[in-house]
């Protein structure tokens, strides 16, 4: 049920028209407050723009503490960076302005389904060694663009999130050029950059509040859409991000930019299985060897390693075997190819979604089924005294390639 709280009936009934009929209308913070006291599986409040912004920051604050699960959305006649930043700090999931009807509907949908996610993941099990849950954490790399990181990445999560019947969340770390949303036709409002105005103050309502829903158990965090932003995101701000995602989450499937930085090397700590996609070709190949012996001065554990081969059955003068030979390992899985591919990235649709029997949906489907949706024979963690300098092997990988 959704709570709508405003001084103003005139205003209160314009904001009610795009709510559900069952909407309950308040009249001041008093009387929610005694309202809450008594119906403790309310979802949604909605503050109105006559309600005072200190008070309505107070109420939300409150209520992250105290009722995690239940989401605060602030209307306002004038929204600007400020108020944005001090409503993500106070844990107000969306901002809305009063004269985006629409909006505000849609606000109050995406926070429903945000808070029964969350009451779903409070009645989950908890891990024997901290008290808390555990999710996996995978991530999908390749050193080299175009080899198919995010139509794998975004592949996964879907087969994972299996209609709904496990929760993921998949987390587009490309901060430059991620493509996860265009991929998914997603039109999200809040991005990862979102979280640098949190600051210390992050926690899992703030995360929580940034992601953006795709399907039945499948939620992702995009890559921020303005140029220039990733640079002011850090790796210590990754870390934090998937520690909450774990905690919140069955799985986390990470994508990735073809690059070696810090925010994905953070991936790569926190990572159950790291997913080492290539194709048939020299240039892909010789990165991918690259990245096994750089994995490896890392001392990222062998048995978190997975290579998938993409594009399998290209006809392009080498063969499988020759590859394996090459790196000295073993191709978990081969997707081949398909042009089917590509036109249902271009419908916004996975293909495991479009077409379930489909070879390469088929394929997916068998890595999820055989590697990843297992127990890990590894730590996820990885202590820092077991990792080199990463200064140095970072300008090794630079002279490598």
């Amino acid at each position: 049920m959704t709570v709508l709280v405003d001084l103003d009936p005139t205003s209160a009934e314009t904001l009610r028209t795009a709510l559900s009929s069952d909407a309950v209308l308040l009249g001041s913070i008093d009387a929610l407050h005694r309202h809450l006291e008594a119906h403790t599986s309310e979802d949604v409040v909605v503050l109105g723009p006559t309600v005072d912004l200190h008070t309505a920051l107070g109420v939300a604050e409150n209520q992250r503490l105290n009722r995690p699960s239940l989401g605060v959305i602030l209307v306002r006649r004038r929204i600007d960076t400020s108020i944005l930043a001090d409503s993500l700090r106070a844990g107000v999931r969306e901002v809305v302005e009063a004269r985006d009807l629409p909006a505000l509907g849609a606000a109050v949908r995406r926070t429903h389904e945000l808070s029964r996610s969350l009451r779903r993941n409070s009645a989950r099990g908890v891990d024997e060694g901290d008290g808390t849950p555990r999710g996996r954490v995978v991530t999908v790399f390749s050193a080299k663009g175009g080899c198919g990181k995010t139509t794998l990445a975004t592949n996964l999560a879907a087969v994972l999130a299996d209609g709904g019947r496990r929760q993921v969340c998949l987390l587009d770390l490309d901060l430059a050029f991620g493509d996860v949303a265009v991929a998914l036709a997603l039109f999200p409002v809040h991005t990862i950059a979102d979280a640098i105005a949190l600051g210390d103050d992050l926690d899992t309502e703030g995360v929580l509040g940034l992601l953006t829903p795709h399907s039945p158990g499948l939620t992702t965090l995009v890559a921020p859409v303005e140029p220039g932003t990733a640079a002011a995101i850090p790796a210590e701000l990754i870390t934090r991000i998937l520690v909450i995602l774990r905690e919140s989450f069955d799985y986390v499937i990470v994508d990735t930019p073809p690059a070696f930085d810090d925010q994905v090397l953070a991936a790569f700590d926190a990572s159950d299985i790291i997913v080492n996609l290539a194709t048939l070709d020299i240039p892909a190949i010789k990165n991918l060897k690259l990245t096994l012996e750089t994995l490896d001065l890392l001392n990222f554990p062998r048995e978190r390693w997975q290579i998938l081969l993409n594009r399998s059955d290209s006809k392009v003068g080498l063969t499988v075997g020759e590859v394996e030979k090459s790196l000295g390992a073993t191709i978990a899985v081969q997707i081949p190819s398909s042009r089917e591919v590509p036109a249902a990235t271009n419908r916004g649709v996975p293909i495991v979604l479009d077409q379930p029997r489909h070879p390469v949906s088929m394929a997916i489907r068998r890595f999820a089924e055989e590697f990843v949706a297992v127990p890990a024979t590894a730590d996820a963690a990885v202590p820092a005294a077991l990792r080199h300098d990463r200064r140095g092997l970072l300008a090794r990988w630079g002279r490598g390639r």
